[in-house]
């Protein structure tokens, strides 16, 4: 629905073996963290290993899995959360990023059950050395 402002611009990040970057909610309304059922990362078209990466939201670091069945933490259209993973990226250099959500929307079901969107960003930044 919003899909050109999932990846925040200017805010990649790099360890040397981790990269991380800040999402939006490409939806007008928030969501329970047990509604983001898919997330991939890839940098310059390496994607990041699925079993990586980690979900920062509302101060809490956790896997996809950890998020299964929480409806007690929301994710809310102005707030990004922090998507982190393993792999090595060049500090300073530019780097193709690209971020893809697949979201639940639990208040809209429709005859196969409950929507699932699929959304992507793709942006074009500089990794800042953490």
């Amino acid at each position: 629905m919003i899909p050109d402002r999932i990846i925040e611009q200017g805010t990649l990040a790099t360890t040397g073996s981790a990269v991380s970057v800040e999402v939006r909610l490409p939806w007008y309304r928030s969501l329970p963290a047990s509604c983001i059922s898919e997330v991939g990362l890839s940098v310059d078209g390496v994607a990041a290993p699925a079993e990586s990466l980690t979900w920062t939201m509302n101060g809490r670091t956790r896997t996809l899995d950890e998020m299964v069945g929480d409806t007690d933490d929301w994710w809310f259209p102005t707030d990004s959360a922090v998507l982190t993973a393993d792999l090595p990226v060049t500090p300073d250099a530019e780097h193709v990023v690209d971020v893809e959500l697949k979201l639940y929307i639990p208040y809209i079901v429709t005859d196969h059950g409950v929507l699932r969107i699929e959304e992507h960003d793709t942006k074009t930044m500089k990794a800042a050395q953490r």
